[in-house]
Parts: structure tokens; C-alpha cells; sequence
């Protein structure tokens, strides 16, 4: 077993680059009405945006497996965290094709991130605490939120948006230097014998997966799981601020809460999946609150702050807690030595999700003149998650129904 130091240094790097990628990501959405201002578009093409960064990021997502094991799990990480970074300056253009071009690199960037995670976390962690330690590490997508929605609308108020994302991709900058120390020890499991096909690095990763029926059941519920997360952080904003006629900065600091509160939920569901329940049970009784969370918001008006709180922080903690149990259970589930494979490859899925469901969560809205009711219409993929959970929960219980493998080609 590793020593338990090394442990440490592989979460906290990981953790980092987690949160700054995903940082990167949301400083957009966070701040979405005064770019579309200056960009004189509406607001609801935000869904756009983050479908485009989510369509590069699965790409990226399915050749990380190649990328990890010929460069370094460490290398990967710094790589994505450049990429962000470039494509947030690129974005600060006044143009709808510079922040397309923009929106491409932060996904390109967002991609490996965690495939890289996954192999240097499988490597470092005992098996009963895998839940809970990837969950720790996918804090980071959360925390990341929670940076953006409560410094990014700030800093826009006081010097202006462009200025914003050219500070958060410094950040990401300075991230990535500090990573350097780590790769000689880290990246020692590199082969720059691997080589990397674009043909294979694509296929190889959903081969494997839906080789084996319970990470095809695994990529199945992630794909149903990310229309609900990314819905809820990347309209959020956008609907306090037009339906509820909130403050940027108050809106943004709602988001913060949901946010929080999924940081909370993954470290709390986590130590639930590992200590009590299990993961297929865990996964359900998220996809049931966030049915009723979904169901609830319509009801909610802008005199019941309080409740719209409790819902938030409900709504966040399930809709976005549900990584790290998902992500462990992929690594359980992957043959030895493959994690960044399988990884990838479920990845793909729940970046598919992304890609579809911000642009039509956008379009519900658009044409029932209602961010609520297109909340609402989560109910329908979280309902499909639990089903999915529930039909096929003995594949987790007997892994000899799953078919073999594929064998990793080199």
C-alpha cells in the first residue's frame, strides 16, 4: 500500500486542479447576462456555450486513457489547466466566434482532468475508502462553483467581466506551475512507448465500458445525472436574475450555496456509500430528492427566500453530490490497472448528458417563458436514473454477468 503521505499529495493536487478546472468552466455562466449584453445575445444561449465546452471535454475525456499513460497522469492535469486558461482570455474577445473558440478550449482542458484524477487516486487508495476519497476530490467541481459564483460576479461588478476571466485563467496558470514538484515521482508509471490513435484513443475507452454491464449501467445514470448538475449551475443565476429579478452578485451568491451544498453532499454521500448503504442505493435515493427538488421549484415564489434556500441546498447536495460514488464505483468496476480507461470512457457519457441538456433545458425555457418550469422538467431524467438503478441493480451484485473485457491494446 502507499504510504499514506503520498495519499495526501496526490488528493490535494488533485483536488486543486479539479476545482480551477472547474472554475474555469462556470465563470461564464456565472456572469452569463452582462456577456450576452456585450455580446447582444440572450442570456439562454449560455446552454450553447456549455454544450460546446462539454462536447470538446468528452472528446478530451475518451483520449485521456492514452494521454495519462504516455505522458503522466501529473502532465495531463497541467496540460488542462493551460488550455483553461487560454480559452477564458480568448473568451474575453467581443465576439460570439472567439467565445465559441473559447468555450472549445476550457472543455478541451476540463476533459482529463479527471481520467488523470482517477488513475493517481486509484493507485494511492485503499479500497474501503475509495467512495470517500473520490468524493473528496470531486468536492472540487463543486468548489469550483463555489469560486466562481461568489468572486467572479464580484469582480466583474468592480473592474469588468473581461477582467474577471483573465484573473481566474492566472489562477489556473499558477495552478499548473505548482504542479511541476509532483511529476518526477507521479508520472514515474509513464510509457512514451504508448502510443496514442485517434481512432482507438476514441473507441477504445466505450469498448471496455460497455463490455461490462455495470459501467454501461454506470455511464448510463452519469449521462441522466449530468442534465440535472450542470441545468441547475449553469441557469441558476439566470433564473434569479430574470424570473425572481435578483442582483447579479445576489444571485451569484445563491449559486454559491447550491454549490457549497454539493461539496457537503459529496463528501456526506460518500461516507454514506462506503459506511452504510452502497453505492447503487446511494445513487437512487439522490435521483429521488432530486426528482421532489424539481418537482418543488415551480412552487416557489420570491417572498419564500428561506424555503428557496432549503431547496438549493437539497437541490445541490444530490444533483451535484453524486460524483465520487459514481467515480469509485467506475474504479471498482474497471479492470486493474484500466481506471483512467473506464473512467474516460463513462466520462464520455456524462459530458454527452452535458451537450444535450443545457441547450434543451434552454429551449423549455425560452418557450414557456419560465426558468421554473424547465426546472421542473428534470424530473423526467432523474426519474429515468432511479429506473435505471433499480432494473439493473443486480449487475453490481454479480460481476460474472458482465462480459469480459476487451484487452487494452498498446
Amino acid at each position: 500500500m502507499p504510504p499514506l503521505s503520498s495519499g495526501f499529495i496526490v488528493l490535494t493536487a488533485t483536488l486543486s486542479a479539479q476545482s480551477l478546472v472547474a472554475m474555469s468552466l462556470l465563470t461564464l455562466p456565472v456572469v452569463a447576462p452582462a456577456v450576452a449584453q456585450t455580446l447582444g445575445v440572450s442570456p439562454a444561449y449560455v446552454g450553447l456555450y456549455i454544450a460546446l465546452a462539454y462536447a470538446a471535454a468528452m472528446f478530451a475525456s475518451l483520449t485521456a486513457g492514452g494521454a495519462v499513460r504516455r505522458f503522466g497522469a501529473i502532465r495531463a492535469s497541467q496540460a488542462g489547466l493551460v488550455l483553461c486558461a487560454v480559452g477564458l482570455v480568448l473568451s474575453t474577445l467581443p465576439h460570439v466566434a472567439a467565445t465559441a473558440a473559447g468555450a472549445l478550449l476550457v472543455g478541451l482542458g476540463y476533459g482529463p482532468i479527471t481520467p488523470a484524477s482517477s488513475h493517481l487516486l486509484a493507485r494511492t487508495t485503499p479500497a474501503h475508502r475509495m467512495s470517500f476519497v473520490f468524493s473528496i476530490k470531486q468536492t472540487g467541481v463543486p468548489l469550483g462553483g463555489v469560486l466562481a459564483g461568489a468572486i467572479v460576479p464580484g469582480l466583474s461588478d468592480f473592474t469588468s467581466w473581461q477582467w474577471a476571466f483573465v484573473i481566474v485563467a492566472v489562477a489556473s496558470l499558477v495552478c499548473a506551475a505548482s504542479l511541476q514538484p509532483l511529476c518526477a515521482e507521479f508520472d514515474a508509471d509513464k510509457n512514451p512507448a504508448q502510443r496514442i490513435s485517434l481512432g482507438n484513443g476514441l473507441a477504445g475507452p466505450l469498448r471496455l465500458v460497455f463490455s461490462r454491464r455495470s459501467l454501461t449501467v454506470l455511464a448510463a445514470i452519469s449521462f441522466l445525472f449530468s442534465i440535472s448538475q450542470l441545468s441547475l449551475t449553469t441557469y441558476m443565476v439566470t433564473y434569479l436574475h430574470e424570473d425572481m429579478a435578483m442582483g447579479l452578485v445576489t444571485a451569484g451568491f445563491m449559486l454559491a450555496v447550491a454549490q457549497a451544498a454539493g461539496v457537503a453532499g459529496r463528501l456526506l454521500w460518500g461516507y454514506v456509500s462506503d459506511r452504510f448503504a452502497g453505492p447503487v442505493k446511494t445513487l437512487a435515493l439522490l435521483a429521488l430528492l432530486i426528482v421532489v427538488s424539481a418537482a418543488a421549484l415551480p412552487f416557489v415564489t420570491v417572498d419564500s427566500m428561506g424555503l428557496l434556500l432549503v431547496l438549493l441546498v437539497v437541490f445541490g447536495s444530490c444533483a451535484i453530490g453524486w460524483n465520487g460514488v459514481y467515480l469509485a464505483e467506475v474504479a471498482r468496476q474497471a479492470p486493474p490497472g484500466q481506471a483512467s480507461i473506464a473512467t474516460g470512457g463513462t466520462l464520455s457519457m456524462t459530458f454527452l448528458g452535458v451537450v444535450v441538456g443545457p441547450p434543451l433545458f434552454g429551449l423549455i425555457a425560452s418557450a414557456s417563458g419560465s426558468y421554473a418550469l424547465a426546472y421542473a422538467s428534470l424530473v423526467v431524467p432523474s426519474g429515468l436514473c432511479l429506473w435505471l438503478l433499480w432494473r439493473f441493480r443486480t449487475a453490481f451484485q454479480s460481476p460474472a454477468e458482465s462480459l469480459q473485457p476487451v484487452p487494452e491494446k498498446p
